[in-house]
């Protein structure tokens, strides 16, 4: 999991982005996209076409870092490009960093009640 302070703010690039892009690529991308600075402290998430690649550029203050994680299964959930720029929480990036649906999160599976549960209530 990537290390994000409570106060960094999460922007996703909404819409595709090219994956063959590097930190540079990616910061110019945020400048001319979205209009914002990319050494400001905020993190940015991208998503590619077939949608089970991210990409996530941060600069941390020291230094910019380039985050990618790939599912193996199923697809990064994703705002449309109608809905514009989009800021999520740090409990919603590792919602969607887990293949979660961040908009929603509910538990798809709850254990029995052990015995020794019943016993205590």
């Amino acid at each position: 999991m990537i290390p994000v302070p409570s106060q960094v703010r999460i922007w996703l690039a909404v819409g595709r982005t090219d994956m063959r892009r590097g930190m540079q690529g990616l910061a110019l991308q945020v400048q001319e996209t979205l209009g914002r600075d990319p050494h400001a402290g905020d993190l940015y998430v991208f998503r590619g076409r077939s949608g089970n690649l991210i990409k996530i550029i941060w600069h941390d203050g020291l230094g910019m870092s380039l985050y990618a994680k790939r599912l193996e299964k199923g697809r990064f959930l994703w705002p449309s490009p109608a809905d514009g720029t989009v800021s999520i929480s740090p409990a919603q990036l590792a919602y969607m960093l887990d293949g979660i649906d961040w908009r929603n999160p509910r538990h798809t599976f709850r254990p029995p009640p052990s015995a020794r549960a019943e016993f205590f209530l």
